[in-house]
């Protein structure tokens, strides 16, 4: 089998190229198992500063046991490098556009939408599943959660929902986004899932072993281990809200990332300078908090809070 112009070789761990228009090329590493099956994309730091995946994706290069697997798995390590060193919130600093709201991407664009164009162009088309891991940066907190696309048809919306079944994680989330890695993945009949855990530039040891944990059972699942898959105990939400700050200000979350909620019940506040209330969030409706900013001075338009209810 030939993926991006590289044979693969049974048992070996080859590092490849995804080609960029007009710049240099994207890291990535073929995990090539004993006997043959699907094609599995891992993409992790896609924002530099969510390290649990980024750590992940580097212990399963190291760890991953190739005699056990079938089919192969292509590993992008570390999508923005120069977010990860210069430690840029979200956006990729060649820029400062955020690669998950560039996709499809221009071949002739920015950096970013090469970027994004690149990926679409060479790793797509080879993949059989995809799964993007995310961390809530360094100014959200959140509960660990998996979502699952339902705006791309009723196949991969099925496949995808069946894969998020069985990850550790206490929430899976249906998303209508269009324009991520791995909304835009699902788009083109891709079954994908964008996985959360670890939030607050932090990480910890159980923390990785759970991601870990995770995707061998996403493996599993696949038919890629010779392993019977794993069922969880999860919540499906639904119905999401995710509120946005309607003006500059400064911002007093109310509730905790994981926190039940009953409708009408205060979210976080909003005020000026001097103290004055801009405005008050509550809850639409009896939910689960699934992340909130904790930085205290927003803009218009940054994301303050989220949450759902099934």
């Amino acid at each position: 089998m030939t993926i991006l112009g590289m044979q693969t070789v049974p048992g070996q761990k080859i590092r490849i190229s995804v080609p960029v228009p007009g710049s240099a090329p994207c890291e990535a590493i073929l995990l090539c198992g004993q006997k043959p099956g699907k094609t599995l994309v891992i993409s992790a730091g896609v924002h530099g500063c969510e390290y649990v995946g980024i750590l992940v994706a580097q212990r399963l290069r190291r760890e991953l046991d190739l005699s056990r697997l079938c089919g192969q798995i292509i590993l992008l390590p570390l999508v923005n490098p120069n977010g990860f060193y210069h430690a840029e919130r979200q956006i990729m600093p060649e820029d400062g556009k955020n690669l998950n709201r560039e996709f499809p991407g221009k071949a002739d664009g920015t950096y970013t939408q090469r970027l994004a164009a690149g990926i679409e162009q060479y790793i797509f088309p080879e993949a059989d599943f995809l799964i993007d891991l995310h961390s809530g940066d360094w100014v959200e907190s959140l509960t660990p959660l998996v979502f699952f696309p339902i705006a791309a048809g009723d196949t991969v919306e099925r496949a995808a929902r069946d894969a998020a079944s069985c990850l550790s994680v206490p929430l899976r989330v249906a998303s209508t986004a269009r324009n991520g890695l791995y909304s835009r993945a699902a788009q083109l009949g891709i079954p994908s899932l964008l996985l959360e855990r670890g939030c607050r530039a932090a990480w910890s040891e159980a923390e990785l072993r759970a991601e870990l944990e995770d995707l061998y059972r996403l493996m599993a699942h696949l038919g890629m281990l010779e392993e019977s898959a794993v069922r969880t105990t999860q919540r499906e939400i639904r119905q999401a809200v995710y509120e946005e700050a309607s003006c500059r200000g400064f911002w007093y979350p109310q509730v905790q990332a994981g926190a039940q909620l009953c409708a009408g019940q205060c979210l976080g506040l909003l005020t000026d300078a001097e103290g004055r209330m801009l405005c008050e969030y509550r809850a639409a409706f009896d939910g689960i908090v699934l992340y909130h900013t904790v930085i205290l001075g927003v803009q218009e338009g940054d994301p303050l809070i989220a949450y759902g209810r099934t």
